[in-house]
């Protein structure tokens, strides 16, 4: 045998390898939180994700009067910088030949279109140079006559009159917008430890956007444009590391790591997910949920509290781009009212951009802490026993120290949304050919 021909047999086993045996690419992207390493409290933490949560969940209302009883009720302002829905945990991987430019894109299980601004017009600052479509051999601009541009999923797509190149207006939470024309390129992604490109993936060139964004968006709803579904694979799965913390996170298109036993800290469940309004091409992965315990007590809200209704409204959905887990109101409410019987410290209200949480002085407690009860959501063939971190963020600041429940109310939406906070080290796996959300505490750091 030649080397060449060796050569060439070796690439062929390096590329065979990349493939599962179900023939679905098996690639990897390192993770981020956008407040990663960047120096903030725990309180300002807090205050970051509840004001992001609130424009995500798109639905202003006005903070009701507190309960009765003991519950003071207190208002914080968040900046503009905080006012930013549109970024949680950043994907790393590169697009275009011969050299890789590095895109950090948000990692959005509610949308479908990937996204990345370049050839700016009006865009927002970024840390990075935007991509440069011209140093690439392998981009190619995709023509408005082509079936993506118009059975794409695109909300608002067309001609543009020089080039016929199809265009697009994209909408997000917060009044954001992204327009630009469609492209195809090479991206290229980590596979057991090495680079796998894929080519002629379609993504949105953006050229005018409106909105605060890291550089763009890679959706990964059921969608035709989104990054799951135009690299085919059967399932995809994250681990997100803790909020905050300058440790990467995993995300794995294909097949992860030999299973989800890898890594893991407890038992592997599974829920189904339930049907979507939209049909298999929903941005949206709903879920069954049946209710929800606070340590022994069961709240008194059953399955229909947390279901679909059939004008679309309601509903529960597990999203990686909100922060923050939302309920109902009724059911907020009475989350709420459980945890102050449950924990014998001083509460109180505390409003950030009209989020609302529910928080516990610590500051004149001499004694240990008590224990913070329990909070279960009882998913369809599944109870999800939440890690206390995983729904209670403790701080110690100069004006005093304290803990809140990382809960809020979805206002006047009546929707259910599982935010990332509550999937803070969990292995989450989106198992897309069984149509089943298989979830286990895991080592994140460490896949």
């Amino acid at each position: 045998m030649s080397v060449l021909q060796l050569l060439l047999y070796v690439l062929f086993l390096t590329v065979l390898s990349a493939w599962s045996a179900t023939g679905h690419l098996a690639m990897r992207a390192d993770l981020t939180h956008v407040d990663s390493a960047r120096g903030f409290t725990k309180h300002n933490l807090l205050r970051r994700m509840a004001a992001r949560t609130r424009v995500r969940v798109d639905k202003r209302w006005s903070p009701p009067r507190s309960r009765s009883g003991a519950v003071a009720t207190v208002t914080a302002s968040a900046s503009r910088d905080e006012d930013n829905p549109n970024s949680e945990y950043l994907m790393h991987f590169g697009v275009g030949t011969p050299r890789p430019q590095r895109v950090s894109l948000s990692l959005d299980t509610s949308s479908d279109l990937i996204w990345t601004q370049c050839a700016c017009a009006v865009c927002f600052d970024q840390p990075f140079p935007a991509l440069d479509t011209s140093a690439s051999g392998t981009q190619r601009g995709v023509s408005c006559f082509d079936p993506v541009c118009k059975r794409g999923g695109l909300p608002f797509s067309g001609c543009t009159l020089k080039d016929n190149l199809c265009f697009y207006a994209y909408s997000y939470p917060g009044n954001s917008v992204t327009t630009g024309k469609i492209y195809e390129d090479t991206f290229t992604f980590q596979a057991r430890g090495d680079e796998v490109s894929v080519p002629s993936l379609r993504f949105g060139c953006s050229m005018y956007n409106k909105g605060t964004f890291e550089s763009g968006i890679a959706g990964f709803g059921r969608g035709p444009m989104s990054l799951p579904s135009q690299l085919k694979v059967g399932r995809f799965s994250h681990c997100f590391t803790t909020i905050g913390d300058s440790r990467t996170s995993p995300v794995f298109l294909g097949t992860a790591p030999d299973n989800l036993e890898v890594q893991a800290t407890g038992p592997v469940q599974s829920t189904p997910f339930a049907p979507s309004p939209e049909g298999l091409n929903s941005s949206l992965y709903y879920l069954s949920l049946k209710g929800v315990t606070v340590g022994k007590t069961r709240l008194p809200f059953n399955a229909s509290a947390f279901a679909l209704r059939g004008d679309g409204s309601g509903g529960t959905t597990i999203d990686s781009g909100t922060a923050i887990t939302t309920f109902p109101r009724a059911v907020f409410e009475a989350l709420q009212d459980e945890f102050v019987k449950q924990v014998p410290l001083p509460a109180f209200d505390l409003f950030i951009n009209d989020t609302e949480l529910l928080c516990f002085n610590t500051s004149s407690s001499k004694q240990k802490l008590p224990a913070v009860p329990k909070l279960i959501f009882h998913l369809e063939g599944a109870d999800w026993d939440l890690p206390e971190k995983n729904y209670v963020l403790p701080y110690d600041e100069d004006f005093g120290s304290g803990l809140c429940v990382v809960i809020s109310s979805s206002g006047e939406s009546d929707v259910t949304i599982i935010g990332n906070f509550q999937q803070q080290n969990m292995h989450m796996e989106y198992d897309l050919e069984s149509n089943k959300l298989r979830f286990v505490p895991a080592r994140c750091d460490k896949l």
